[in-house]
Order: structure tokens, then sequence, then C-alpha cells
């Protein structure tokens, strides 16, 4: 691996580089905060996509990508003589040297839960009014849950033994199918937003990540919906033209083939 001169020379370079850009290239010069903004998603969700990928050339691609942008804002920032990269690095090392007095201090901690729960308490000594109050607003809902269950669990307010969220799970079902017999849609709406939180509050709880394991699905649904696409064509058929029955018998055998490449 590189050498810490080497890495430092390497910033050094990207900084550089991102002056003349924005001084010299027309796309470069016209961007903004808000321009920028739901290109940072893109990026975000595509680091996302090749952690869960696992590929390791992809990742170093797209966390460069991501540095970018963390750049381009800084520059923006300079610009406006409200901050700079320097001022980002600072902030950012005096607050991982705050939140970790078990390393920087004399604080002692018994484990990551320990971690997290120390983490909240500091978060409200920095300003933060409530628990909540970090939450993006942004944020999709399934992670925004994942997240909101976190925070509150890191103050207490959590299952004394995980096996109890099982009866709230099936208490939740319970009210979606009476609801679904009423028929009224807000009511149904709600109940299944119910059923989702206490499903997520579940994977939490069993230590699954509810946006991966959902993305895993997603991958495997589509996986194997492609191979019945691609069987039904070498039968000479359409999709349309066959039965339930005739489709789970190729979804079946679909199935063979989950651990093996696209």
């Amino acid at each position: 691996m590189n050498s810490k001169n080497k890495k430092l020379e390497a910033f050094g370079r990207l900084l550089d580089i991102m002056d003349e850009l924005r001084a010299k290239c027309p796309w470069d010069k016209e961007q903004t905060f808000d321009s920028l903004r739901n290109l940072t998603i893109e990026e975000t969700y595509e680091l996302a996509d090749a952690i869960l990928e696992k590929d390791m050339n992809n990742i170093q691609k797209e966390v460069g990508d991501l540095l970018l942008h963390i750049v381009f804002y800084s520059k923006l920032g300079s610009e406006t003589e409200t901050f700079d990269i320097a001022d980002v690095c600072d902030s950012l090392s005096e607050k991982l040297i705050f939140r970790h007095p078990h390393v920087f201090g004399d604080a002692s901690v018994s484990d990551a839960t320990n971690v997290l729960e120390n983490w909240e308490d500091l978060k409200l000594k920095e300003g933060n009014k409530t628990v909540l109050g970090g939450v993006p607003k942004s944020l999709p809902a399934m992670i925004k849950a994942n997240r909101i269950q976190d925070k509150v669990r890191a103050v207490g307010f959590d299952w004394d033994k995980r096996e109890q969220i099982w009866d709230k799970v099936h208490e939740e079902l319970s009210e979606v199918k009476e609801v679904i017999e009423e028929g009224v849609q807000d009511k149904i709406e709600d109940e299944f937003g119910d059923l989702f939180f206490s499903v997520i509050n579940a994977a939490r709880l069993y230590q699954v990540d509810p946006e991966t394991a959902l993305e895993r699905t997603n991958k495997k649904f589509m996986k194997r919906f492609k191979y019945l696409e691609q069987e039904t064509l070498h039968k000479g058929k359409s999709l349309r033209e066959m039965s339930l029955e005739e489709m789970n018998v190729i979804w079946e055998k679909s199935k063979q083939y989950d651990d093996k490449a696209s």
C-alpha cells in the first residue's frame, strides 16, 4: 500500500485538479451546491451497489467519485469564504476525537453496543436537541426506520428480549388483515406501515440490515425472472400465453442458478 506521504501527495494533486477544473471547465464552473446534490445521491447509491456486489475495483472507483463531490463542495465553500477542505478535515477530526473518548481519552467501553450508547450521549452534548434530531429527513423510508430504531435503542428504548418482537409482528399482521376487510384505504396504508416498521425492527434485532436483505432479494427475483423470460423465448412462447403453473416449473428450475453469475 502507499505511504502516508504518497497519500498526501495524491490528495494534493486532486485538490489542484479541482482548482483547475473550476477555473477552466464550462460545466464545472456552473455547478452549485444545489446542482450537485442529486448527483451526490446518485454516486452514493452507485457505491452502495458496488459494496453489495463485493466488487472491490468498482468500490474504489465509486469511492473516488464520492470523494470528488466532497472536494467539489469544499471548493464551493472556499469561494464564498465559509469553509474549505482543511476546515472539513479539521472539524471531522475534532468530532472523531470527541466521540471516541475510549480511544483518545480516559473513558472505557465494554463492547460496540456501549460505544453506540456513548455516542448518543455525546451527540446530545454537541447540540442535538433530541435523540432523533440527527436522522436525515431525505433518507429512504426503510433506511430511516432502521436508523430510528438504532438510535432509540442506544438510550434503552428497546425490547428486553429480541424474541418479544414476534408477538408485535403477529399483532401488526392481524391488524392489517382486519382493516383490509373494512376496506378503508388510509387505515390499510397505516397498518401496512406499522407492519413494515415491526418487521424492520425484527431484522435489526437479529443483526440483519433490512435494506441489504431486501436488495439481495430484489436482485435474486430479477435474476430468476430474467431466466424465466429467456427460457420462455427459447420455447417460442410468450409469458402472456403461459399459465402460472407452466411459469412456476421454469421458476423452480431458475433457483439452481441463484449462486451463479448472471
